[in-house]
């Protein structure tokens, strides 16, 4: 069984992103930059897949400028076998990157394609549904375990309110939760070994899509919060409620 895995470089979930001056994106100068930590999930369940024997090939591949050959790095130091990148010239929107799996899901004809459940950029979660729909195949999504077994995927997925359990036929399309497990802290050897391994790299002009670009009008902090308030007794937090007018 074969196993392709989508994953994205991000801005690293310990910095807090800053608007550019213009206001029309997200100041990426000198900013640390790592795998999406949803994607790394999906990396993690796909190697585990592997070494339990169930998976022949793990199979990473980013969608983006060649700057994702790092987050590719990663994913090979924690066990992927090989990785692709899918040059473009700048970061892509959901539509195109999947229009771009699309197509090297149908030259490398996976069993499985796994993906975080979304980017902590854009928080957009939809790249693994349109893949999904445009390769017309079974998916589900938020993901916190996956049992394959004689062409299926049982899945335990997370939904408002508790846990749905799902049996898919594959190939399938799967995205996700962070629940599903925890990833492996990479060696230094690991990361020698996967400095060795090769990256493909495909130019996007090999691929002939296209689609819609929203265009973004403005980025701006969220309005600062109000300081706190230390209240000494309840008498007190009722009256500080009754003054912001919480309570009548």
């Amino acid at each position: 069984m074969k196993i392709l895995v989508s994953i994205k470089r991000v801005v690293d979930y310990q910095i807090r992103p800053r608007p550019t001056q213009d206001g029309l994106d997200v100041e990426l100068s000198n900013v640390k930059m790592s795998i999406n930590p949803f994607d790394e999930n999906a990396v993690e369940g796909a190697v585990r897949l592997k070494e339990a024997g169930v998976a022949s090939e793990v199979v990473v591949v980013a969608v983006g400028t060649a700057a994702n050959q790092d987050v590719l790095r990663h994913a090979l130091a924690m066990g992927a076998d090989r990785a692709i990148l899918i040059e473009t010239p700048s970061v892509v929107q959901p539509l195109t990157a999947a229009k771009y799996l699309q197509a090297i899901a149908q030259r490398e004809t996976p069993d499985l394609v796994l993906t975080g459940k979304q980017a902590i950029d854009d928080d957009a979660a939809e790249t693994a549904q349109m893949l999904a729909g445009l390769l017309n195949w079974s998916q589900a999504t938020f993901a916190s375990n996956i049992q394959l077994a004689d062409g299926r995927a049982t899945v335990v997925r997370e939904i408002d309110g508790g846990q749905e359990t799902v049996s898919l036929q594959l190939p399938a399309v799967i995205s996700v939760d962070l629940r599903l497990n925890e990833p492996r802290f990479i060696k230094l050897p690991a990361l020698m070994m996967a400095k060795k391994k090769p990256i493909e790299t495909v130019p996007a002009a090999d691929f002939a899509v296209s689609a819609p670009v929203l265009t973004v009008l403005q980025i701006a902090e969220p309005p600062a919060r109000k300081p706190g308030k230390i209240l000494n007794n309840v008498t007190e937090l009722v009256a500080a409620l009754r003054a912001e007018k919480v309570l009548p």
